[in-house]
Protein backbone atom coordinates (compact mmCIF):
# COMPACT_ATOMS: atom_id res chain seq x y z
CA UNK A 1 0.00 0.00 0.00
CA UNK A 2 1.37 3.48 -1.43
CA UNK A 3 1.57 6.29 1.09
CA UNK A 4 -1.00 8.01 -1.06
CA UNK A 5 -3.68 5.30 -0.49
CA UNK A 6 -2.80 5.18 3.44
CA UNK A 7 -3.64 8.86 3.89
CA UNK A 8 -6.57 8.72 1.66
CA UNK A 9 -8.03 6.17 3.93
CA UNK A 10 -7.33 8.20 7.39
CA UNK A 11 -8.94 11.32 6.14
CA UNK A 12 -12.00 9.36 4.88
CA UNK A 13 -12.17 7.46 8.77
CA UNK A 14 -11.96 11.01 10.39
CA UNK A 15 -14.23 12.31 8.13
CA UNK A 16 -16.51 9.28 9.21
CA UNK A 17 -15.66 9.57 12.59
CA UNK A 18 -16.91 13.73 12.48
CA UNK A 19 -20.13 12.32 11.16
CA UNK A 20 -20.43 10.43 13.42
CA UNK A 21 -20.26 13.12 16.21
CA UNK A 22 -22.53 15.60 14.21
CA UNK A 23 -25.32 13.43 13.69
CA UNK A 24 -25.22 12.62 17.81
CA UNK A 25 -25.22 16.87 18.30
CA UNK A 26 -27.91 17.47 15.71
CA UNK A 27 -29.89 14.91 15.92
CA UNK A 28 -29.65 13.74 19.56
CA UNK A 29 -28.30 10.04 18.24
CA UNK A 30 -26.99 7.61 20.38
CA UNK A 31 -27.55 6.20 23.85
CA UNK A 32 -26.45 8.29 26.62
CA UNK A 33 -27.55 7.03 30.27
CA UNK A 34 -29.01 9.62 32.28
CA UNK A 35 -26.28 12.00 35.12
CA UNK A 36 -26.04 10.73 38.52
CA UNK A 37 -29.06 11.81 40.27
CA UNK A 38 -30.97 12.57 37.21
CA UNK A 39 -34.30 10.91 36.31
CA UNK A 40 -34.12 9.29 32.58
CA UNK A 41 -37.47 11.07 31.59
CA UNK A 42 -38.42 14.57 33.09
CA UNK A 43 -42.57 14.95 32.58
CA UNK A 44 -43.95 18.42 33.01
CA UNK A 45 -47.88 18.16 33.70
CA UNK A 46 -50.03 21.31 33.11
CA UNK A 47 -53.55 20.92 35.01
CA UNK A 48 -56.61 22.58 33.43
CA UNK A 49 -59.07 25.30 34.34
CA UNK A 50 -59.91 25.64 37.74
CA UNK A 51 -57.86 22.04 38.67
CA UNK A 52 -55.18 23.94 40.10
CA UNK A 53 -54.45 27.31 41.32
CA UNK A 54 -52.00 29.29 44.12
CA UNK A 55 -53.59 28.25 46.85
CA UNK A 56 -54.37 24.59 45.90
CA UNK A 57 -51.85 21.49 45.84
CA UNK A 58 -50.49 21.17 42.43
CA UNK A 59 -51.44 17.60 41.59
CA UNK A 60 -55.11 17.27 41.34
CA UNK A 61 -57.30 16.61 38.03
CA UNK A 62 -57.22 15.08 35.09
CA UNK A 63 -53.67 14.35 34.65
CA UNK A 64 -53.24 12.17 37.99
CA UNK A 65 -53.88 8.70 36.27
CA UNK A 66 -51.70 9.61 33.62
CA UNK A 67 -48.48 10.65 35.71
CA UNK A 68 -49.64 8.42 38.65
CA UNK A 69 -47.17 4.68 38.71
CA UNK A 70 -44.67 6.02 36.46
CA UNK A 71 -41.03 4.11 35.87
CA UNK A 72 -39.00 5.00 38.80
CA UNK A 73 -36.07 6.38 36.68
CA UNK A 74 -39.20 9.15 35.71
CA UNK A 75 -39.48 12.30 37.81
CA UNK A 76 -42.87 14.58 37.82
CA UNK A 77 -42.88 17.95 38.54
CA UNK A 78 -46.87 19.98 38.12
CA UNK A 79 -47.19 23.22 37.17
CA UNK A 80 -49.09 25.54 39.26
CA UNK A 81 -50.74 28.86 37.86
CA UNK A 82 -53.82 30.41 38.04
CA UNK A 83 -55.93 28.19 35.83
CA UNK A 84 -58.71 30.80 35.80
CA UNK A 85 -60.73 31.73 32.40
CA UNK A 86 -62.60 34.93 33.49
CA UNK A 87 -61.98 38.63 35.05
CA UNK A 88 -63.82 38.19 37.99
CA UNK A 89 -61.54 35.00 38.93
CA UNK A 90 -58.50 37.50 38.58
CA UNK A 91 -56.71 36.48 35.66
CA UNK A 92 -58.50 36.73 31.82
CA UNK A 93 -58.08 33.15 29.85
CA UNK A 94 -54.75 34.80 28.10
CA UNK A 95 -53.08 35.77 31.14
CA UNK A 96 -53.37 32.47 32.99
CA UNK A 97 -52.30 30.51 29.87
CA UNK A 98 -49.37 32.76 29.72
CA UNK A 99 -48.58 31.82 33.07
CA UNK A 100 -48.95 28.33 32.47
CA UNK A 101 -46.69 28.31 30.04
CA UNK A 102 -43.61 30.84 31.57
CA UNK A 103 -44.25 28.54 34.25
CA UNK A 104 -43.60 25.15 32.38
CA UNK A 105 -40.91 26.68 30.29
CA UNK A 106 -38.91 27.46 33.89
CA UNK A 107 -39.14 24.13 34.86
CA UNK A 108 -38.08 22.08 31.73
CA UNK A 109 -35.11 25.08 31.41
CA UNK A 110 -33.89 24.23 34.84
CA UNK A 111 -34.24 20.56 34.59
CA UNK A 112 -31.94 20.79 31.19
CA UNK A 113 -29.73 23.02 32.25
CA UNK A 114 -29.15 20.64 35.73
CA UNK A 115 -29.57 17.49 33.56
CA UNK A 116 -28.01 16.98 30.36
CA UNK A 117 -29.17 13.44 29.03
CA UNK A 118 -32.46 13.79 30.90
CA UNK A 119 -34.92 13.60 28.01
CA UNK A 120 -38.49 15.82 28.51
CA UNK A 121 -41.90 15.06 28.42
CA UNK A 122 -44.65 17.46 27.94
CA UNK A 123 -48.52 16.60 29.21
CA UNK A 124 -51.99 19.20 29.33
CA UNK A 125 -55.14 18.74 29.90
CA UNK A 126 -57.57 21.93 28.75
CA UNK A 127 -56.15 24.95 29.44
CA UNK A 128 -52.91 22.92 30.19
CA UNK A 129 -53.19 21.46 27.12
CA UNK A 130 -53.62 24.92 25.69
CA UNK A 131 -50.12 25.86 27.60
CA UNK A 132 -48.33 22.73 26.78
CA UNK A 133 -48.91 22.53 23.03
CA UNK A 134 -47.41 26.29 22.81
CA UNK A 135 -44.70 25.37 24.81
CA UNK A 136 -44.25 22.45 22.21
CA UNK A 137 -44.78 24.58 19.61
CA UNK A 138 -41.93 27.04 21.03
CA UNK A 139 -39.58 24.32 21.19
CA UNK A 140 -40.49 22.59 17.85
CA UNK A 141 -39.91 25.73 15.89
CA UNK A 142 -36.28 26.22 17.12
CA UNK A 143 -37.71 28.87 19.58
CA UNK A 144 -37.58 27.02 22.92
CA UNK A 145 -35.38 27.07 25.87
CA UNK A 146 -34.22 23.85 24.78
CA UNK A 147 -33.19 22.00 21.58
CA UNK A 148 -36.27 19.48 19.76
CA UNK A 149 -34.13 16.89 20.00
CA UNK A 150 -34.69 16.79 24.29
CA UNK A 151 -38.18 16.39 23.75
CA UNK A 152 -39.37 12.41 23.84
CA UNK A 153 -42.91 12.88 23.62
CA UNK A 154 -46.14 16.06 24.50
CA UNK A 155 -49.48 14.39 25.35
CA UNK A 156 -52.30 17.00 24.80
CA UNK A 157 -55.53 15.69 26.30
CA UNK A 158 -58.57 18.20 24.77
CA UNK A 159 -57.05 20.58 23.73
CA UNK A 160 -58.09 23.78 22.70
CA UNK A 161 -55.13 25.11 19.80
CA UNK A 162 -55.98 21.19 18.28
CA UNK A 163 -55.20 21.04 14.73
CA UNK A 164 -56.85 18.85 12.48
CA UNK A 165 -53.25 17.91 10.74
CA UNK A 166 -52.11 16.99 14.75
CA UNK A 167 -51.75 13.08 14.94
CA UNK A 168 -54.66 12.30 17.11
CA UNK A 169 -55.27 9.27 19.17
CA UNK A 170 -58.72 7.27 19.17
CA UNK A 171 -61.81 8.44 17.05
CA UNK A 172 -61.16 11.21 15.04
CA UNK A 173 -62.89 14.30 16.61
CA UNK A 174 -64.12 16.57 13.60
CA UNK A 175 -63.38 20.43 13.22
CA UNK A 176 -60.42 21.55 15.33
CA UNK A 177 -60.07 23.28 19.07
CA UNK A 178 -61.73 26.23 19.50
CA UNK A 179 -59.23 28.76 19.84
CA UNK A 180 -57.84 27.62 16.51
CA UNK A 181 -54.57 25.95 15.55
CA UNK A 182 -51.71 27.15 16.19
CA UNK A 183 -49.20 28.62 13.95
CA UNK A 184 -46.68 26.77 12.32
CA UNK A 185 -47.88 24.50 14.20
CA UNK A 186 -45.28 21.84 16.11
CA UNK A 187 -42.44 22.14 14.14
CA UNK A 188 -39.53 19.25 14.91
CA UNK A 189 -41.99 17.50 17.13
CA UNK A 190 -44.80 16.81 15.45
CA UNK A 191 -44.04 13.54 15.15
CA UNK A 192 -43.81 12.84 18.87
CA UNK A 193 -47.08 14.62 19.53
CA UNK A 194 -50.35 12.80 20.43
CA UNK A 195 -53.72 14.77 20.89
CA UNK A 196 -57.04 13.15 22.13
CA UNK A 197 -60.02 14.67 21.42
CA UNK A 198 -63.70 13.12 22.54
CA UNK A 199 -65.24 13.73 19.73
CA UNK A 200 -68.55 15.59 21.40
CA UNK A 201 -66.01 17.76 23.04
CA UNK A 202 -66.67 21.25 22.09
CA UNK A 203 -63.20 22.82 23.68
CA UNK A 204 -61.25 20.90 21.01
CA UNK A 205 -63.85 19.77 18.64
CA UNK A 206 -65.32 22.99 17.17
CA UNK A 207 -66.96 22.83 13.60
CA UNK A 208 -65.12 24.76 11.09
CA UNK A 209 -67.90 26.66 10.03
CA UNK A 210 -69.17 27.73 13.87
CA UNK A 211 -67.42 31.19 13.36
CA UNK A 212 -69.59 32.63 16.64
CA UNK A 213 -67.47 30.14 18.90
CA UNK A 214 -64.81 30.87 16.65
CA UNK A 215 -64.46 34.30 16.89
CA UNK A 216 -65.12 34.02 20.89
CA UNK A 217 -62.32 31.38 21.24
CA UNK A 218 -60.06 33.86 19.47
CA UNK A 219 -60.63 36.56 22.07
CA UNK A 220 -60.22 33.97 25.15
CA UNK A 221 -56.26 33.52 23.38
CA UNK A 222 -55.85 37.22 22.43
CA UNK A 223 -56.91 38.40 25.87
CA UNK A 224 -53.38 38.16 27.17
CA UNK A 225 -52.72 40.92 24.51
CA UNK A 226 -48.88 40.57 24.44
CA UNK A 227 -47.72 43.37 21.61
CA UNK A 228 -44.82 40.07 20.77
CA UNK A 229 -47.97 37.96 19.67
CA UNK A 230 -49.67 40.64 17.10
CA UNK A 231 -48.32 39.34 14.39
CA UNK A 232 -49.82 35.73 15.31
CA UNK A 233 -52.81 37.62 16.44
CA UNK A 234 -53.24 38.99 13.01
CA UNK A 235 -52.51 36.03 11.44
CA UNK A 236 -55.13 33.99 13.59
CA UNK A 237 -57.36 36.66 12.63
CA UNK A 238 -57.01 36.68 9.39
CA UNK A 239 -57.53 33.00 8.73
CA UNK A 240 -60.81 32.79 10.28
CA UNK A 241 -62.18 35.85 8.41
CA UNK A 242 -60.98 34.23 4.97
CA UNK A 243 -62.73 31.03 6.24
CA UNK A 244 -66.33 33.41 7.17
CA UNK A 245 -65.76 35.59 3.48
CA UNK A 246 -65.63 31.53 1.88
CA UNK A 247 -68.48 30.11 3.35
CA UNK A 248 -71.09 33.30 2.89
CA UNK A 249 -69.68 35.98 4.80
CA UNK A 250 -71.39 38.69 6.83
CA UNK A 251 -74.93 37.03 6.27
CA UNK A 252 -74.04 34.05 7.45
CA UNK A 253 -72.24 35.34 10.83
CA UNK A 254 -75.46 37.41 10.96
CA UNK A 255 -77.29 34.30 10.90
CA UNK A 256 -75.21 32.32 13.50
CA UNK A 257 -76.23 35.62 16.00
CA UNK A 258 -79.76 35.62 15.12
CA UNK A 259 -81.84 35.39 18.09
CA UNK A 260 -83.21 31.79 17.20
CA UNK A 261 -79.55 30.96 16.41
CA UNK A 262 -78.35 32.13 19.72
CA UNK A 263 -81.52 29.86 21.76
CA UNK A 264 -80.12 26.87 19.87
CA UNK A 265 -76.37 27.61 20.94
CA UNK A 266 -77.45 28.04 24.21
CA UNK A 267 -79.26 24.80 24.01
CA UNK A 268 -76.36 23.23 22.36
CA UNK A 269 -73.91 24.18 25.37
CA UNK A 270 -76.56 23.40 27.66
CA UNK A 271 -76.56 19.70 26.54
CA UNK A 272 -72.80 19.37 26.40
CA UNK A 273 -72.14 20.47 29.93
CA UNK A 274 -74.38 18.32 30.70
CA UNK A 275 -72.66 15.69 29.33
CA UNK A 276 -69.63 15.66 30.79
CA UNK A 277 -67.77 14.96 27.59
CA UNK A 278 -64.84 17.26 28.64
CA UNK A 279 -64.52 15.56 32.20
CA UNK A 280 -64.66 12.09 30.85
CA UNK A 281 -61.55 11.27 29.28
CA UNK A 282 -60.77 8.51 32.28
CA UNK A 283 -63.42 6.38 30.92
CA UNK A 284 -63.26 7.69 26.93
CA UNK A 285 -61.99 4.62 24.66
CA UNK A 286 -59.77 5.53 22.47
CA UNK A 287 -59.74 1.60 21.10
CA UNK A 288 -57.18 -1.80 22.01
CA UNK A 289 -59.57 -1.56 25.75
CA UNK A 290 -57.37 1.50 26.36
CA UNK A 291 -58.96 5.07 27.82
CA UNK A 292 -57.53 8.48 26.85
CA UNK A 293 -55.99 8.33 30.22
CA UNK A 294 -54.51 5.11 30.67
CA UNK A 295 -53.01 5.10 26.89
CA UNK A 296 -51.68 8.43 27.42
CA UNK A 297 -50.04 6.84 30.83
CA UNK A 298 -48.85 3.67 29.01
CA UNK A 299 -47.60 5.97 26.32
CA UNK A 300 -45.33 8.24 28.39
CA UNK A 301 -44.37 5.22 30.38
CA UNK A 302 -42.69 3.72 27.53
CA UNK A 303 -40.10 6.90 27.27
CA UNK A 304 -38.45 6.06 30.44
Amino acid sequence: MDWSSMQVKKVVAAIGASATVLSGMVFGAGSAAADPGCPSLYVVAVPGTWETGHDKTPEPGMLAGVTRGLPSSTEVDYVTYSATAFPWEGDVYGNSKKEATDNARGLVGAMAQRCGATKIALVGYSQGADAAGDLAAEIGTGLGVVSPDRIAGVGLISDPRRSPTDIQVGPVAPGAGAGGARVGGFGWVSDRTRTICAVDDLYCATAGDDFVTRFAGFLAQASEANPANMWRYQIEMNNIVTDLMANGGIPLLQGQLSESANQQRAEDLEAFYQSQAHTLYGSYGVGGGQTAISWMHNWIAGMA
